[in-house]
């Protein structure tokens, strides 16, 4: 077993493979298991995929005999688990997958996991961990004021977030009952690089550089906290470094914008560096809002920041720069997703 041993799930996807990439740059060994499924992409690991010490293996996380395979092939020290259907509006739709991945999927991995565990050395078991990646939503919604923290009470208001409260949950009562190392991390809305196109960001950007309507759900005003998915990621290793075990972790970005706000700062973006005829917020256009939306996140990253030493090194407006200019440089990236069944259509508005 080495340090540099990780299994990383969902890692196809926007957030995993935006962490693969910091953590093969890091020097440490991965293998992706992913699915697959919509949003996971292997194209996003196309500059990696013939990497000495990068190992990519389609599969489910649901799979116990391909779980526990790999932990044992590779000697797995560390697990960082990403895998999850995540989009809220598809939840809606369709909240079964979400129940099966996200809940079922993530107690096969905790139970191969600990069997695993229960395998090691005295050395290799006090290097392992695993470190599940969650989300602000779990905590349900905000008013005007106040932030959440490590403590504040689960109140999940979709069943997305119901679905990820119940794998943090799962991944508690693993360290509590039968001492896996276990940490939790939840964080604030991402966006950057890899985003699949159906979430806020990409949907805006493409959206306009299309000349389409812009949706705004409702009057705009739902806040969210948002962080840049590298900064996440930087994070994510801190807490895998020195987290104390049992612990969650809140991630946040410090960045608090209104849904319109966001809109209007990619648009006057757009202006500067892919000026049209006319300016782009021109095509904002104002939607049936989301059932069950809620009004506020917002993250107290402080015990992060006291106890780990992170904070986000982007602000929003440089992380949002960097963003665009990914996206306009990657237009060929977008294409090919948006050439399959996707085509920026609205979700979560089934009868």
């Amino acid at each position: 077993m080495t340090r540099e041993s990780l299994l990383v799930t969902g890692g196809a996807g926007f957030i995993g493979a935006n962490f693969i990439l910091t953590a093969l740059a890091r020097g440490y060994s991965v293998v992706n298991l992913d699915k697959l499924t919509y949003a996971g992409n292997p194209e996003n690991l196309a500059d990696v995929a013939q990497h000495p010490a990068y190992h990519f293996q389609q599969g489910d996380i649901g799979d116990a005999t391909l779980v526990a395979r790999l932990l044992r092939e590779h000697r797995i020290h560390r697990i960082v688990n990403f895998a999850a259907e995540s989009h809220v509006d598809r939840a809606i739709d369709g909240p079964a997958v979400f129940i099966e991945t996200n809940i079922t999927g993530t107690f096969n991995l905790l139970e191969q996991s600990n069997r695993y565990f229960r395998e090691l050395n005295a050395r290799d078991a006090a290097a392992f961990r695993f470190l599940h990646v969650s989300t602000d939503e779990v905590y349900g919604s905000l008013g005007e004021t106040g932030f959440f923290t490590e403590e504040t009470p689960f109140a999940p208001n979709s069943p997305y977030s119901a679905s990820k409260a119940s794998s943090d949950h799962l991944v508690r009562a693993y360290h509590h009952t039968y001492g896996l190392p276990t940490l939790t991390t939840n964080c604030s809305n991402n966006y950057g690089p890899y985003q699949f196109p159906e979430k806020l960001i990409p949907v805006i950007i493409l959206k306009a550089l299309k000349g389409q309507p812009i949706p705004i759900y409702g009057d705009g005003k739902n806040i969210r906290d948002w962080l840049y998915a590298p900064d996440h990621c930087e994070a994510i290793l801190r807490v895998l470094d020195g987290g104390r075990l049992g612990e969650t972790y809140n991630i946040g970005g410090n960045n608090e914008k209104t849904n319109l706000e966001v809109v209007e700062h990619i648009c006057a973006l757009l202006d500067e560096l892919r000026p049209a005829a006319k300016p782009y917020a021109e095509q904002i256009t104002y939607v049936r809002d989301r059932p069950g939306h809620d009004q506020r996140y917002a993250i107290d990253a402080s015990k992060i920041k006291k106890e780990l030493g992170w904070s986000p090194a982007e602000t929003f407006e440089t992380g949002m720069r960097k963003t665009l200019n990914w996206y306009l440089d990657h237009m060929d990236w977008s294409e090919r997703i948006l050439s399959g069944a996707y085509r920026l259509e609205r979700l979560g508005l089934e009868e």
